[in-house]
């Protein structure tokens, strides 16, 4: 294990009133850990997973609009507002890894296009442009070619450009690096959540806690439509006509 918590300095925080301190699920954390080399955090959109991860990022040096410590490019409004109040506890402390930020992808993809031309440009991302690829096949690519060794990997919503099986292939690859690279992944996707042993938590709790994949909402709800598809709908469409 590489990164072993997370702390967030409350003391120094003195206008809690305005974004993103007053996020609720961050309003009192103090620290989070990271027990294990797969952590995800969970949650609905505003819950402040994602924005933990970012300051993560921001304090690992790595671009919060995406990318590494040598990717340098400017996306508005790509600065963490938490990461100067965050203090990251190693063990032992690695430089090596990535931060990929979904929403601001192509801009990432354009950053490499813009680089020097030289031989190996694109070897990290499997010996072509990320936009001449789809947009599935450019995050596969990704994970397939520029993750390895002793790395940390900080995913924001991975399953945006992914179909299932996709997801399947990223959940390999994560086994396949699991005794190098450890991953912190913020996601809604109940495939990505059901990989062996990983710690989950739950950012729509005060405070955020541990739970179970089986606990979340993202497994509950899946197994409930996939069960019975007929009975969501019924409850669904039965709402719309009462309102």
């Amino acid at each position: 294990m590489y990164l072993k918590s997370c702390k967030v300095l409350q003391e120094k925080i003195h206008k809690k009133n305005v974004y993103p301190f007053n996020i609720p699920s961050l309003q009192h954390l103090q620290e989070l850990e990271f027990p294990t080399n797969v952590t995800f955090f969970v949650g609905e959109n505003g819950s402040g997973k994602s924005t933990l991860l970012e300051a993560i990022a921001d304090r690992c040096d790595f671009n919060t609009a995406g990318g590494g410590r040598q990717n340098s490019y400017e996306v508005h409004e790509a600065q963490s507002a938490l990461g100067e109040f965050l203090r990251l506890s190693w063990l032992p402390k690695i430089t090596n890894g990535f931060f990929l930020r979904s929403e601001t992808f192509y801009q990432f993809a354009s950053h490499i296009d813009l680089l020097e031309s030289h031989p190996n440009k694109y070897a990290a991302f499997g010996g072509k442009s990320l936009h001449h690829q789809s947009h599935g096949e450019s995050f596969l690519s990704l994970f397939m070619n520029r993750f390895k060794g002793k790395a940390i990997y900080l995913l924001d919503e991975p399953e945006a450009a992914l179909s299932p099986t996709r997801q399947l292939s990223l959940l390999k690859i994560m086994k396949d690096l699991e005794h190098e690279a450890q991953f912190i992944i913020a996601t809604h996707s109940p495939i990505l959540l059901g990989y062996p042993n990983a710690t989950i938590y739950n950012f729509d709790c005060e405070p955020i806690e541990a739970i179970r994949y089986e606990e979340t909402i993202h497994y509950i709800v899946t197994k409930r439509f996939l069960h019975a598809p007929e009975a969501i709908f019924a409850e669904l469409f039965d709402e719309e006509r009462e309102s």
